[in-house]
C-alpha cells in the first residue's frame, strides 16, 4: 500500500474546475509543474494607436522591436540597410545615432536577433550568427555608441536566439530539446541546463531538434521575483518558471501548443503564429498574439497579398499566471515597452510608413 500511495504522488494529476481555468499539477521531488488551460479573458479592451512623429534621419525597412527607459528609445530593425539598431530621445523621438553595423567585418553584425538594456548607459545585443553577446557604452550627449565588450557564447549551444542578463550571467533558451534552458556565466559557458519542453505529444516519431525548433519562445525575467516567462512564437502556451523554488505554470490557450510536421530534424509548422513579443512588469505579464493560421498566410501569398506582419492582440496575465484583460489593436504590431506609470504601450509596425506608435492603455 505504502509503494501504491508513493508511485500516485510521483505522478499524480489532479484536476480542479475553477472558474474559466482548468488545472492539473505534477509534483516530483523539488520541481512542480501545473498545468493551466484558459478559454477566455475576464475583460476586454480595444485600443486606438496614435502614430509617433519620428526623425527623418532614419528610413526604416522592418522595426521590429522597441524599448524605452528614461529619456531614451531604441529600435531594433531587422532588415535596415546600414545598421540594425536606432537610439532616439524620448519623448521627442530625436534620433542620436544608429550602431551595431550591418556586415561582415570583425565588429560588424550578421545578424541582430534581441537587445536588453543593462543600465541607462549601456546596452546588451545578440548576434545569434556570431555566436556572440555584445556590451554597448550609450552617450546621448555626444551622440554615440560604444562596442566596450564581447561575449562569446558556449560552442554546445544551438544558434541562440534570446537571451536575458541576470546578476550571476546570462539566461539562453535551449534548442536540442533535451532542456528548456541554460544559465550561462559571464564569460558565455554553461553553468547548468534547467527544465523541459512542456509538451503533451508524447510520439517517439518526433526528433528533440525539430520539437525544440517548433517551441521555439520569447523570454523574460523579472529579477525581483526570479521569475522567466517564456512564450511560443507557434501555438499558444505561455510559461511561468521561479527559479528559485522550480516550481513552473504552463499556460494553454485555446489553440494549443505548436502543431508542426516534423522532417527529419527540422518543423514546418501547420498551426497558427503565436506571439512574438513578451515583457514583464512588476506587477503583469504583457504578450504580444497574433493568432493567424499558416494556411490563411499561405493563401494570401497565392492570391499574390503580403500577409499583414504582427498582431492585433496584446494578453495580459496576472504574475500567477492568471488572466487579467485582453487588448484588441486597430493596427498589427510586433515588439512593444509597457510603460505602466504613464499607462503607455509603444509598439511598433512593420506594416506601414508610420512604423513606431503608441497606445493608452
Amino acid at each position: 500500500m505504502r509503494r501504491l500511495i508513493e508511485s500516485l504522488l510521483v505522478a499524480a494529476c489532479v484536476i480542479v474546475a475553477w472558474g474559466l481555468l482548468n488545472f492539473s499539477l505534477i509534483s516530483c521531488g523539488k520541481y512542480t509543474e501545473q498545468i493551466v488551460r484558459y478559454q477566455v479573458f475576464p475583460e476586454e479592451i480595444h485600443l486606438k494607436a496614435e502614430s509617433v512623429p519620428l526623425d527623418t534621419a532614419v528610413l526604416f525597412r522592418y522595426p521590429y522591436r522597441v524599448k524605452v527607459r528614461e529619456g531614451l528609445a531604441i529600435v531594433m530593425d531587422l532588415h535596415h540597410t546600414d545598421h540594425y539598431f536606432h537610439a532616439f530621445t524620448y519623448p521627442e523621438w530625436k534620433h542620436l545615432v544608429s550602431f551595431g553595423k550591418r556586415g561582415e567585418g570583425p565588429e560588424d553584425m550578421l545578424l541582430a536577433e534581441t537587445f536588453q538594456f543593462n543600465s541607462l548607459d549601456s546596452l546588451w545585443t545578440l548576434d545569434p550568427n556570431k555566436r556572440q553577446i555584445t556590451r554597448w557604452r550609450l552617450s546621448p550627449e555626444a551622440c554615440s555608441a560604444e562596442r566596450v565588450e564581447e561575449i562569446a557564447l558556449d560552442e554546445q549551444l544551438v544558434r541562440t536566439l534570446d537571451f536575458y542578463m541576470t546578476d550571476t550571467g546570462f539566461i539562453v533558451p535551449s534548442y536540442l530539446g533535451i532542456y528548456r534552458y541554460h544559465l550561462l556565466n559571464f564569460q558565455g559557458k554553461i553553468l547548468r541546463s534547467e527544465g523541459h519542453i512542456p509538451t503533451e505529444n508524447t510520439s517517439p516519431d518526433i526528433s528533440r531538434p525539430a520539437l525544440a525548433q517548433a517551441w521555439r519562445s520569447f523570454m523574460d525575467y523579472h529579477p525581483q521575483n526570479d521569475l522567466l516567462v517564456m512564450v511560443t512564437q507557434l501555438g499558444e502556451v505561455l510559461e511561468f518558471m521561479h527559479l528559485g523554488d522550480s516550481t513552473h505554470t504552463v499556460l494553454y490557450g485555446p489553440h494549443g501548443e505548436p502543431e508542426f510536421r516534423a522532417v527529419q530534424n527540422e518543423a514546418i509548422p501547420t498551426g497558427i503564429r503565436g506571439f512574438s513579443d513578451v515583457q514583464l512588469t512588476d506587477n503583469y505579464m504583457y504578450a504580444v498574439f497574433h493568432g493567424r493560421t499558416f494556411k490563411e498566410i499561405q493563401a494570401a501569398y497565392q492570391k499574390g497579398e503580403k500577409p499583414e506582419g504582427g498582431g492585433r492582440f496584446i494578453y495580459v496575465f496576472d504574475l500567477a499566471g492568471n488572466p487579467v484583460r485582453k487588448y484588441i489593436l486597430d493596427r498589427s504590431i510586433c515588439g512593444i515597452d509597457v510603460d505602466e506609470l504613464t499607462h503607455t504601450i509603444t509598439a511598433t509596425d512593420v506594416n506601414s510608413n508610420e512604423p513606431l506608435i503608441q497606445f493608452k492603455m
